[in-house]
């Protein structure tokens, strides 16, 4: 199982499919359709059914059921892209077997390393495989750790008959990494009453609380003189701009929140004289309090084009995304057959909410409940990303418990 689950990994992470926000085509970036299409060949070369990549790149296929029993149909779900956050080409993976706890030197021409000292999580691993950057990439972890743990244990079920299991629905998604994962997913096509997103990080992590997200832009227009006779004239769209950022709490933002606390996260800005832009995400775990949240940004607007007796602050608001827990929790068994998985696979369950959001935030909204499960990686989105892989291969025994335990509890009914 371990070379089987290496070779996937290590042939998915050659793929350069760095999604695009400032793409408008459907996949973001042409990379993630070639790797759809490779996935496409190999979901067929293993012998599954309904194997069907459309035209949006969404790959989805089905291994069949091996009992008569009536068992619930379930999915297991990844994506295919990586964050924008770093260049995901020419990524050149290196495998440290037996970590000794020092720090690992990613890259010496640059002097990279990946410090314990900085990344104290490394410390856990002593004695185990990682897999790391070169110091010049993301990893690509996120996902592909997760496209390797669900094929390697369809493999894996295939080669062992014995376990009983129902039909096992397989998804993987274009552009989750910039909010557009479940855009063109089909739910009723894809045939599953729930589904897990293997997306998650340390091992243990199941998650079944996610963000209540919103992206909000705030247009500043200024009126630009000549600043030798501006006296009463110029109104400097950038101040307003540090006007309004200022007039948000200053201790709610990323930086200074953590577990259930929501924040304002301000991640773009531009502008001169004339027109200025802040572009935030809003995010709360509480519906009540992100509603709260958004208002405020519609009345400190309100407020300014008051205040300048004209409107010249304008808001452009849209909701992304909704707390998963709302719907997974009206079918239990979802949750439970996975905190069983887990400790039948002898893993210690870290149930936290999720800081962010993932696909499974918007399918359990679109009728398919799907909380997430770990895959091993640590660092996303950027050079220090790694992988363990003693966690990852728990990753792909959970998987096909979830699919035994769904066919045992089925067949209990």
């Amino acid at each position: 199982m371990k070379q089987a689950y290496l070779d996937r990994f290590l042939r998915y992470v050659s793929f350069d499919t760095r999604s695009d926000i400032a793409s408008e085509t459907v996949p973001s970036t042409g990379g993630q359709k070639v790797l759809a299409a490779a996935l496409r060949d190999e979901l067929e070369a293993m012998g599954l059914d309904k194997v069907v990549l459309d035209d949006n790149g969404y790959l989805s296929a089905r291994l069949p059921a091996n009992t008569d029993a009536e068992v619930p149909a379930i999915g297991f779900i990844a994506h295919m892209d990586t964050a924008p956050d770093a260049s995901g080409a020419n990524v050149k993976p290196q495998i440290i077997e037996n970590f000794d706890g020092q720090a690992i030197t990613l890259n010496a021409e640059q002097d990279i390393k990946l410090c314990p000292q900085e990344f104290v999580s490394l410390k856990n691993y002593i004695g185990k495989t990682l897999i790391t950057t070169d110091g010049t990439t993301l990893l690509g972890a996120d996902n592909k750790a997760g496209i390797a743990a669900i094929l390697t244990a369809v493999e894996y079920l295939q080669q062992n008959p014995d376990i009983k299991h129902g039909d096992i629905c397989i998804g993987f998604t274009p552009d989750e990494e910039i909010g557009r994962g479940a855009d063109h997913f089909d739910v009723p096509a894809f045939g599953a009453q729930w589904a897990y997103t293997i997306d998650g990080g340390e091992e243990g992590e199941l998650e079944c609380e996610s963000f209540n997200a919103a992206r909000a832009e705030v247009i500043f227009r200024g009126r630009n003189v000549h600043p030798g006779t501006a006296k009463g004239m110029m109104i400097n769209s950038m101040h307003l701009a540090r006007q309004f950022a200022n007039e948000l709490p200053a201790d709610e933002v990323p930086e200074k929140t953590a577990g259930y606390e929501g924040f304002f996260h301000l991640y773009g800005m531009s502008g001169d004289e004339t027109t200025s832009r802040l572009n935030y995400l809003v995010r709360d775990h509480d519906r009540a309090r992100f509603e709260e949240r958004k208002e405020l940004l519609i009345k400190l607007v309100a407020s300014m084009n008051e205040m300048l007796g004209e409107e010249r602050v304008e808001l452009d608001m849209v909701d992304q995304y909704y707390n998963m827990h709302e719907e997974v929790v009206k079918v239990p068994q979802v949750m439970d057959i996975a905190r069983q998985a887990l400790h039948n696979c002898d893993v210690k369950a870290i149930e936290k909410p999720i800081r962010g959001g993932t696909d499974g935030s918007r399918l359990s909204f679109m009728g398919l409940p799907t909380p997430n499960i770990f895959t091993g990686g640590h660092n996303f989105h950027g050079i220090y990303e790694y992988l363990v892989v003693e966690s990852a291969l728990k990753s792909v025994e959970v998987i096909a418990e979830i699919a035994r335990l769904t066919a045992e509890t089925g067949n209990s009914k």
